[in-house]
């Protein structure tokens, strides 16, 4: 009776060696643990000219690449037909780029955010809606600032960290937030994208396998 190797593949990996082996890109499961190891090191793609970017490798190929060499070993594939794979170059002293990327996205978000909301309140001339809601719960014109203000401006704070359901590296809850979700589908989107143009012969070529 004949070993059996099982290959379980994901959506995505990541990898920092332009040489993509079985192991970088997929789980693999066998009774012979020599089986597994020798499989683990087999290559099955070679990124084009080291360019950092996303590619894609299909299951079918990582079954073909083991059944070429191992003939007396049934092969089973579980998990996803596609493996969307992105290369980057292992970082080399080059952290501080990403945080002054960071600091420009929170820098810009805040400040849009800011300019969003202000003109909201113009557009609905939330100043004058306050004078007059004041004037007629207390029978008395307001002069300056009043608690409706301070209580509109700290809600507003209050309702962004409840909906985003993320601050600094806490959580109010356990569920995904807004930006995670829309990331993941953003994610599913670029994917699909990606599979659809590899399969119609227009990206994702793979050499070495």
């Amino acid at each position: 009776m004949s070993e059996v190797l099982y290959i379980q593949t994901e959506k995505n990996v990541e990898v920092h060696d332009p040489r993509i082996c079985l192991g970088d890109v997929a789980k693999l499961v066998c009774r012979d643990q020599k089986v597994v190891d020798r499989n683990l090191v087999r290559q099955v793609m070679t990124v084009p000219d080291q360019a950092q970017g996303r590619y894609v490798v299909s299951a079918a190929d990582m079954v073909r690449a083991v059944a070429r060499e191992e003939k007396s070993l049934d092969v089973t594939h579980i998990g996803e037909a596609n493996v969307i794979v992105t290369y980057k170059e292992a970082g080399k002293g080059e952290a501080w780029k990403e945080y002054i990327k960071t600091m420009f996205v929170c820098i810009l978000s805040f400040f849009g955010a800011a300019f969003s909301i202000m003109t909201f309140n113009t557009d609905v001339d939330i100043q004058t809606l306050f004078q007059k809601l004041y004037f007629q719960l207390t029978g008395v014109a307001p002069e300056g600032r009043t608690l409706l203000e301070f209580s509109y401006s700290l809600g507003i704070g209050l309702g962004v960290l409840f909906f985003f359901n993320h601050f600094g590296h806490g959580k109010i809850t356990r569920d995904p937030s807004p930006i995670e979700v829309q990331m993941r589908i953003y994610e599913e989107d670029v994917d699909k994208t990606l599979i659809a143009g590899r399969n119609r012969g227009k990206g994702g070529k793979e050499e070495g396998i």
